[in-house]
């Protein structure tokens, strides 16, 4: 099972993530809506830089203009990115040109089960998709500490399988064994479920939550 972690904001909780078993990192760079987890694009690069290379860097951007996101990056040099906001199917497929080889994930915000189709005009320009939750009242998009509907997911999932699907939203070391039941997802992805008091990553959350999740694959 692959599993990220987002919202890393320092070094250490980078590394302490690749030492515990994640495959993945997510740093959020270009910020629209409510988060306290951005950071700039020259901290996300120093991270990344750090990481072994076992573990994947994700830019995750709430920008959807396409000199900003090939501008965040070039500044970032990582070749990774996470699309959460609302950009249309025609720039994705620019950055894409321009572009060739970064990898490019589109969020999907699990709303309802009109949500199931959303999926249809980017499935051929991406390389995978995140299934999270949004919260309208907070103007948080990801990052909102709450589940989404685990049925529909489960049904976006089954509709595209060639394409790898990741769910997040409200995963945490007591529920995401249930969820990838319940979802079979390609992998997991946590952000508020693993923050300590001071809002960096809590290791001991961290670690529960990396097992929980990896040892639904071999069961």
């Amino acid at each position: 099972m692959y599993v990220k972690i987002c919202g890393v904001r320092r070094q250490e909780d980078a590394l302490l993530a690749a030492e515990l078993g994640a495959d993945a990192i997510g740093l959020l760079v270009g910020q629209k809506h409510n988060s306290l987890d951005f950071i700039s694009a020259t901290v996300a690069r120093e991270i990344a830089r750090a990481l072994p290379p076992s573990m994947d860097a994700v830019l995750v951007t709430h920008l959807k203009e396409i000199d900003q996101l090939e501008r965040l990056l070039q500044q970032s040099e990582i070749t990774t990115i996470q699309l959460h906001s609302e950009i249309a199917p025609s720039s994705v497929e620019r950055l894409r040109h321009r572009l060739p080889g970064v990898k490019i994930f589109k969020s999907i915000n699990v709303i309802s089960a009109d949500s199931v189709a959303y999926p249809d005009a980017f499935k051929k320009l991406v390389d995978g998709f995140v299934l999270d939750s949004i919260n309208l009242a907070t103007n948080q998009v990801g990052g909102t500490g709450k589940t989404d509907d685990w049925s529909v997911s489960r049904q976006i999932v089954m509709r595209y399988p060639e394409v790898p699907i990741i769910l997040a939203g409200g995963l945490n070391s007591e529920n995401v064994r249930s969820a990838i039941e319940r979802v079979r997802p390609f992998g997991v992805d946590v952000n508020s479920g693993r923050k300590a008091a001071d809002g960096f990553k809590d290791p001991r959350k961290m670690e529960a939550f990396i097992v929980q999740a990896k040892h639904e694959q071999s069961s």
